[in-house]
């Protein structure tokens, strides 16, 4: 008898295809994976032959990307992919929504308006929570600056997302998860938004690890369990300079600068030692039995360093990829730098593989969660957190020209004062906010 033939998927900003490899080992089929770094391509046709429209995907017609799938409107049971990040991450200039790779949302959700998939999966890095449509310079915003425009304040962009994801006409829930939560070596938090054609109550996947194992989760994987069984007689990995060498050699297990002597810190870190923010990952030597932390492109880099735990020396290409949970024979095209940056990028096998049963489970079900156009938050205490915020943040008070705390304090209260729920979330007309089930609903007239 012949297997049931597997839902069929279309991938879009597929990168290395971790999301991807995710749908399938829970499932499904991918048809089609829009992408046009060409590493990643090279990575795509050299594991996956033929899959690959090697494209930007401003310039692939839907009609196209549905005949490369073999598929007509409707067809497809899901859109999948992490459009451009860079301008909302914490970790860049976060340009936002003034960056191109920001508007990137509009063409997944343009294929998916016009190819009309029963589901759709899309995740993005938390900082598109609180990014801005226009992104203000510290150094322009508290006193003696300029009000704030609307589109400058954090949330801005978060809130044009919502209103163009109700006009899909899709319910779409969203929520936070950690890959770490699934089962992933990795400590990784991403938004992720889940979106039903028909209706479907589609929801993000309860947790089935916790950091200590409470209740009936198991515990987090740790990187030893990430790269037990590994054999990789000779790693590939890039070279630490003498500068980062030196200082990294005087880090223990599962430290970083903080370690140093005080003396050198100031040294090691250079400019950034005057900064703000945590700055964990400066010269930081990973432990064994923890959960890695996110990887980034460049764990060679002093400012996001992934030092083995007892080896002077980035994680290793394989190791890298072992954390990502990519199979061992998966292969990367390009220079250790460039295979590095397809890795960072991916999403875990792992949390693909949670989402993709997410989708399989809602598909099985006749329950209609909500009004189509409808936006719901997974976690009502998320939406709590976003209503309290500041419309904006202000450089320490020794990075201010003028340094006084009064003034600070006017400033903000006249510019960056907390918003309501229903500024968040866009409402509509009436303005009202929906609590069902323990989620925040935004609705459609």
């Amino acid at each position: 008898m012949p297997a049931e033939p597997r839902p069929p998927v279309i991938s879009l900003f597929s990168g290395a295809f971790g999301l991807d490899l995710g749908l399938e080992r829970a499932g499904l089929d991918v048809r089609a994976a829009v992408e046009c770094q060409h590493n990643a391509v090279a990575t795509l046709e050299r594991n996956r032959p033929g899959i690959a429209v090697a494209r930007r995907i401003e310039t692939v017609p839907t009609p196209e990307l549905l005949e490369h799938a073999q598929l007509k409107v409707n067809e497809p049971f899901a859109i999948s992919g992490g459009p451009s990040c860079q301008a909302f991450s914490t970790a860049g200039q976060r340009g936002s929504l003034e960056d191109p790779r920001g508007t990137m949302f509009r063409e997944f959700l343009r294929v998916v308006s016009e190819a009309r998939p029963q589901f759709f999966v899309m995740e993005n890095v938390r900082g598109v929570l609180s990014a801005a449509v226009r992104h203000r310079p510290l150094n322009r915003r508290g006193p003696g600056c300029s009000p704030l425009d609307p589109d400058e304040e954090l949330g801005s962009a978060f809130r044009l997302i919502v209103k163009e994801l109700r006009e899909t006409g899709y319910y779409v829930v969203f929520g936070v998860v950690n890959a770490a939560d699934y089962g992933v070596p990795q400590t990784r938090e991403r938004v992720v938004f889940l979106g039903s054609r028909d209706g479907r109550d589609v929801r993000i996947p309860p947790p089935t690890h916790a950091r200590n194992g409470e209740g009936r989760l198991l515990p987090w994987r740790t990187l030893r369990d990430a790269l037990v069984g590994l054999h990789d007689a000779q790693p590939t990995y890039t070279r630490l300079s003498p500068f980062k060498r030196k200082y990294m050699e005087r880090i223990p297990e599962g430290g970083n600068w903080r370690d140093l002597p005080t003396r050198s810190q100031r040294v090691a870190l250079g400019g950034a030692y005057e900064s703000w923010g945590g700055r964990s990952g400066f010269f930081r030597r990973l432990a064994w039995d923890r959960p890695a932390p996110a990887l980034t492109t460049r764990p060679d880099s002093k400012a996001t360093m992934h030092c083995h735990p007892t080896e002077t020396r980035p994680l290793s290409i394989r190791e890298y990829a072992r954390v990502q949970q990519f199979p061992d024979d998966w292969q990367f095209v390009g220079s250790v730098p460039q295979q590095y940056v397809q890795i960072g990028n991916a999403v875990p096998v792992g949390l693909g593989e949670a989402l993709g049963r997410a989708l399989l489970a809602a598909a099985d079900t006749r329950r209609k969660a909500s009004r189509l156009g409808t936006v719901v938050c997974h976690e009502p205490d998320l939406i709590d957190r976003m209503s309290r915020r500041p419309k904006t943040v202000l450089n320490p008070p020794r990075m201010r020209s003028d340094q006084t705390l009064a003034s600070a304090r006017s400033w903000m209260h006249k510019h960056g004062s907390g918003r309501d729920v229903d500024s968040i979330l866009t409402p509509d007309a009436s303005g009202a906010l929906v609590r069902a089930r323990g989620a925040v609903a935004t609705r459609t007239n």
